[in-house]
């Protein structure tokens, strides 16, 4: 029988639309007032150079502001970040703030400790003011999950957060919250971007005095407000009358993390937290690592090291803006292991419900979410409980968006996404490392009370509900040539499915670009085979790349061993993954 065959080699370079001549007169503008003289000179750089790729690249296009924001490398250029776009970028959105709400009208922001965020956020301060509009400033940087919470707290109509995430140094980025403190989804995001493309140049922005009395800065009281609703989420009674002895090592990867997580681990009764003194310091450089993102086991290189020295039974990283969170433990041997993401949402939903359960406190209406990537584990634990489960569209805004349409008739109480982003309670509408970091530290205390690891927890969950295993294989395909590439491999995969996948049948194809089970539309396709695998092609919203989810399951013999299961899931990817054209190396 056929089987599907991708060739992913790169293509030859693809040209922009946009002619040459256009895009040196799109350019030719920014050497002019009233962009800085750093700009200036940059561009005219640009101009005067031989080779024009550099030219093309910084402006063959506005820089996309998609549905939750702009992401992009830094420098000047329309399709860059840099402080003129962040200018128009937020005179677009005062824009429609103004257009959309009476009376005073606020916002909060806040940054992350890259490159230019602090400048980036004193432009987006001051051009808020300049709109009549007031800005809650927070004086230094702060993780994204708490900038969600500061939105509530401070009745603002919207916020804002200078941060690129775990992408590479070299970018910056602007996500754009709502009054509920979820990122924005329609049909305030489409409002959003027209706004912003109507703004007619720099000269258009409105701009107030960094002095201006609508700039305010957030006080202290409100990292400790954020710290207690934090520890408001305990469940273990040993944990909370006790506190914990749990050694542990946490590594902030140069990031917001190192200003809170520390603090809330200690409201939380964590007394034996080291904090990886190399990696403390906040750095846009990121000098340490070749990636701040901790799905990378090499970004938790140095905290393991350390851990190893220390005799630490838990280790924890977060990103530059700290929503997202890796966590290594030991296993049987002693040796450390990187748990994936899908395995730690798995163990935070079912340490969540039954506990609840345990403690007769589920209620009618409370569910739980996680996106269609993400591990279907979740919906089988949920499944025991009788606990209704959210399935939503990649980005943890659609789980904001599905807690801001069940307010007042359902409690959400736990949910995450394969990409190591998780949430538990509501006050917070993003993913939240640092309150996740908390429960996993409790969750390993338990454990470890009982001489046990997370490890043995999840095999727990293997035996009982049958063993799934992910892996995720991510393909960069940078720049225009890039982007025109990955268009096209999606447009293959909708002209011509496969039929077979690792030996397995086809049986439906999910294509999310024309809605799927009451879902927005969405880039995203699914394979779903009559061996129960699960694959899903999705280009990236964040980065130039397109990414393979590959999901298999069996059921977990009393006569196997972890093993034996484990490595047969992992030949079973493999096999579909070569029908892919990629090599995957569980």
């Amino acid at each position: 029988m056929p089987v599907f065959k991708l060739n992913f080699l790169p293509k030859e370079p693809i040209e922009s639309d946009m002619n040459l001549d256009h895009i040196r007169n799109r350019a030719s503008a920014w050497t002019l007032p009233p962009h800085d003289e750093e700009t200036r000179n940059a561009v005219q750089d640009l101009l005067t150079a031989e080779d024009p790729t550099g030219l093309q690249e910084a402006f063959h296009q506005d820089l996309a502001f998609g549905t939750g924001g702009m992401r992009g490398l830094m420098g000047p250029g329309t399709n860059r970040m840099n402080s003129a776009v962040v200018a128009m970028a937020t005179q677009g959105l005062a824009d429609y703030l103004k257009s959309q709400c009476t009376g005073d009208i606020s916002v909060a922001i806040a940054h992350d400790s890259r490159h230019k965020s602090d400048e980036f956020t004193r432009v987006a301060s001051e051009v808020f003011a300049g709109n009549g509009i007031q800005a809650h400033v927070f004086s230094a940087l702060r993780p994204t999950p708490e900038l969600s919470f500061a939105i509530r707290q401070l009745c603002c109509q919207a916020g804002i957060v200078i941060t690129a995430s775990h992408n590479p140094k070299e970018y910056n980025g602007y996500k754009v919250y709502w009054g509920d403190g979820g990122q924005i989804v329609p049909p305030h995001d489409k409002g959003i971007i027209e706004r912003v493309r109507a703004v007619e140049g720099l000269n258009a922005v409105r701009r107030a005095a960094s002095s201006s009395p609508l700039i305010q800065t957030i006080g202290p009281s409100l990292d400790e407000a954020y710290y207690d609703t934090i520890a408001a989420h305990r469940i273990s009674a040993s944990l909370i009358e006790e506190g914990s002895d749990l050694s542990m090592v946490y590594s902030p990867l140069h990031g917001t993390g190192t200003v809170s997580m520390a603090p809330a681990l200690a409201k939380c009764g964590f007394r034996n937290v080291e904090v990886l003194a190399e990696q403390a310091a906040p750095d846009g450089a990121f000098p340490t690592v070749d990636s701040p993102n901790p799905e990378e086991a090499s970004a938790l290189r140095m905290a393991l090291e350390r851990a190893e020295v220390s005799g630490a039974e838990l280790v924890l990283a977060t990103d530059p803006d700290s929503d997202r969170v890796g966590a290594a433990v030991r296993d049987q041997n002693g040796d450390f292991r990187l748990m994936n993401g899908n395995e730690l949402a798995s163990l935070l939903v079912h340490y969540v419900l039954k506990s609840k359960a345990d403690r007769g406190d589920l209620e009618e209406g409370d569910f739980v979410a996680r996106t269609v990537v993400t591990t279907r584990l979740i919906s089988d634990i949920a499944a025991e409980f009788d606990v209704p489960v959210a399935e939503t569209l990649t980005g943890f805004k659609w789980i904001a968006a599905e807690i801001a349409a069940r307010e007042g008739r359902g409690r959400f109480l736990v949910g995450g996404e394969e990409s190591y982003g998780y949430l538990v309670g509501d006050e917070v509408r993003d993913k939240d490392a640092i309150a996740a970091a908390a429960m996993i530290a409790e969750m390993a205390d338990v454990e470890w009370r009982k001489g046990r690891t997370l490890l043995d927890r999840l095999r727990d969950l293997h035996r009982h509900y049958g063993m799934y295993r992910e892996e995720l294989v991510s393909l960069k395909r940078t720049g225009i040539s890039g982007a025109a590439e990955i268009e096209e491999m999606m447009a293959g995969f909708r002209a011509s499915p496969p039929s077979m996948l690792g030996g397995e049948a086809v049986v439906e194809v999910r294509d999310h670009l024309n809605g799927w089970s009451g879902l927005p539309p969405s880039n995203v396709i699914q394979f779903l085979t009559d061996g129960g695998s699960l694959i899903t092609a999705r280009p990236s919203g964040t980065e130039p790349k397109i990414k393979f989810y590959f999901s298999v399951r069996n059921t977990w013999e009393v006569t196997d061993t972890h093993e034996v299961v484990w490595r047969a899931l992992g030949q079973k990817i493999g096999r579909i993954g070569r029908d892919f054209g990629v090599e995957i190396k569980p």
